[in-house]
C-alpha cells in the first residue's frame, strides 16, 4: 500500500487561506470549542545512574618460587623439588634476548593449546655474579598481559639448578 503523500507548504497557505473564510450554516450556530486541557506526565522519579562495571582484576603476578595461591601444598612441593617431570623442555642457550622472548611466547602458546600441563625453560645461569640476561628477563616476559592467565605457578626445580625454571600452566578452558 503506498504511503500518503504530505501537504506541501503552498497546500497548507491554500488550506489555511480557505479555512477562514468559512462562516456557519444560517440558523446552525458552530459550537463553542472546548478549553484546550493541558496534560502533564506524572513527574518521572529520577533512577541513579547504574553502576560502572567492575574492572577485571589481571591474573596474580607470577613470582618464580613463591606458592601461587590457586596451588594445593603438594603439586607446589612436588613442582619446586623436581619430582614432577617436565613433559616438554625449552632451551633458550645462544639465543638473544629477543629471539629468547620470542621462542618463550610461541613455546608457552603452544603447549597450552596442547594441554601441557608442567613444561622447563632452561635461561642457563649466565656469566655475570647477578645471572644472565635471559634468567633476569625471563620473569618479566612471563608477566605479560598475554600470558599470565597460562601460567599457574613458577620454580626452580632444585636449588642448586637456578639457570632452569619449571612451569605449571593453567588448564585449557
Amino acid at each position: 500500500m503506498k504511503r500518503k503523500r504530505g501537504l506541501t507548504a503552498e497546500d497548507k497557505a491554500v488550506w489555511a487561506a480557505v479555512a477562514r473564510t468559512i462562516r456557519p450554516l444560517p440558523g446552525r450556530e458552530m459550537p463553542e470549542a472546548p478549553p484546550a486541557i493541558t496534560i502533564t506526565p506524572p513527574p518521572r522519579a529520577v533512577e541513579p545512574p547504574p553502576p560502572p562495571p567492575k574492572p577485571r582484576l589481571p591474573p596474580p603476578e607470577i613470582n618464580v618460587g613463591a606458592q601461587p595461591s590457586g596451588l594445593d601444598a603438594k603439586r607446589w612441593r612436588d613442582l619446586r623439588r623436581g619430582t614432577t617431570r617436565p613433559e616438554r623442555k625449552l632451551d633458550l642457550h645462544g639465543m638473544t634476548a629477543a629471539r629468547a622472548h620470542q621462542a618463550v611466547e610461541n613455546f608457552l602458546r603452544m603447549c597450552h593449546a596442547d594441554g601441557t600441563r608442567v613444561v622447563c625453560i632452561v635461561t642457563g645461569k649466565g656469566s655475570s655474579t647477578e645471572g644472565g640476561v635471559l634468567k633476569r628477563e625471563l620473569p618479566h616476559w612471563l608477566n605479560a598481559p598475554h600470558l599470565r592467565p597460562l601460567i599457574l605457578g613458577a620454580a626452580h626445580p632444585h636449588k642448586a639448578n637456578a639457570g632452569a625454571v619449571h612451569l605449571l600452566l593453567r588448564r585449557v578452558k
